[in-house]
């Protein structure tokens, strides 16, 4: 391996557990902000377990790294990618950068679409269109995206209409602690889906590298400690918190309560849990939040704040082309030589110093991240649709 390809192969290596950490912060809200906004957790509690979850999810399965290590981008006629290691790292600065810039603002959109805009992006660049398995992309990603939040959300609807129903005589006093208790559990299946969905994209990432590189044999899976680095990557990042995006979800997008919660969680893990078993690399953000929209549906006179929701509607429609962009511009001065690649890394690491300077500027942390929720309502009978 000449040094030119080495140096490239370490920085995909590095920027992809950066992603992977960007991605545990970034989606930290998806497993529990509705436990967070109810208060069956304490912010701190909840990251934490959180980020231990994710861990231990990576290792449930490898299903949806392979699907990105092979089923996104075409091999040419000897069987080699037809992207380059540059290529990818040029990906993964454009998924970071739009990672970044929504967590700033709170705008719970799509790591994984971020991701896989960026690679796209950086593909057509460098390799041409024919680069991309259209089809995969469209079976694999469009498909799943159109489908999840709806799919999930009627799920929480359902169940939200079912347990109020069959609490209508339960007494609050002993109804709403036993939903907190269930919320724990129903809150850290959502965690550890999420680690067996997420990490999974970042292994994938590093191992098409790898073959990319001729390191790693095609078609080949993750080795094991392409699987424990993301998995420590993105637990770390989620045990840190990411409390501005926690906000949007657990407070912004509909008043929750503890039934509520729990339908909306146990609804989020089922389909995730689901979707990585069959190798479909689901958005954690997008199913979690059209589960959040269906139990606000599913509760009589619950507000669903439709302005939120079109914001976060919005932000998910521009994930995919705006990593895109980012990812063919990145490509475009990483291609051109050594010190081209070099650039990209310094601006993209002086462009995430500039945010995390922003956001500090207007701190949102385990103090505030509930700030501008309403009081939840005392009784839990009569509320069912």
């Amino acid at each position: 391996m000449d040094t030119t390809l080495l140096v490239t192969v370490v920085l995909v290596v590095v920027f992809a557990l950066v992603f992977d950490f960007t991605n545990g912060f970034h989606d930290t809200a998806n497993a529990m902000a509705t436990s967070v906004a109810t208060g069956a957790l304490k912010p701190r509690t909840a990251v934490v377990i959180a980020g231990v979850l994710n861990l231990v999810g990576a290792f449930l399965s490898t299903e949806v790294a392979n699907t990105i290590s092979s089923g996104i981008i075409k091999t040419d006629s000897s069987g080699d990618e037809m992207i380059t290691p540059a290529l990818i790292f040029a990906g993964l600065v454009g998924a970071i950068v739009w990672n970044l810039v929504t967590w700033y603002f709170g705008l719970p959109s799509s790591s994984s679409h971020a991701l896989f805009g960026g690679l796209i992006g950086a593909a057509i660049l460098g390799a041409g269109v024919g680069a991309i398995s259209w089809s995969g992309v469209i079976t694999s990603i469009l498909i799943p995206a159109l489908l999840a939040p709806i799919v999930a959300g009627v799920a929480a609807l359902i169940g939200t209409v079912i347990v109020y129903r069959t609490t209508r005589q339960a007494t609050v006093p002993h109804a709403k602690p036993a939903f907190r208790v269930a919320q724990t559990v129903s809150a850290s299946l959502v965690a550890l889906a999420h680690g067996t969905s997420d990490a999974q994209k970042t292994m994938g990432v590093i191992t098409l590298t790898l073959i990319a590189a001729n390191v790693q044999p095609a078609d080949s899976g993750p080795q094991f400690w392409v699987i424990l680095a993301c998995g420590l990557a993105i637990g770390l990042g989620t045990a840190i918190g990411g409390f501005r995006i926690m906000r949007t979800v657990g407070v912004k997008i509909t008043p929750v309560e503890s039934p509520q919660g729990f339908a909306a969680e146990t609804a989020s893990a089922a389909t995730i849990l689901a979707s990585s078993h069959l190798g479909f690399p689901l958005s954690t953000t997008q199913v979690v939040s059209g589960s959040i929209v269906g139990v606000g549906l599913g509760k009589r006179l619950a507000a669903v704040h439709w302005d939120v929701a079109g914001r976060i509607g919005l932000g998910w429609l521009f994930t995919l082309p705006a990593a895109a962009v980012v990812g063919a511009i990145a490509a475009w001065a990483a291609s051109s030589s050594t010190i081209g690649l070099v650039a990209v890394a310094v601006v993209a690491v002086a462009g995430v110093a500039v945010i995390f300077r922003l956001a500090s500027k207007k701190p949102v942390n385990a103090g505030n991240v509930n700030e501008g929720a309403p009081e939840a309502s005392p009784q839990l009978q009569g509320a069912a649709a």
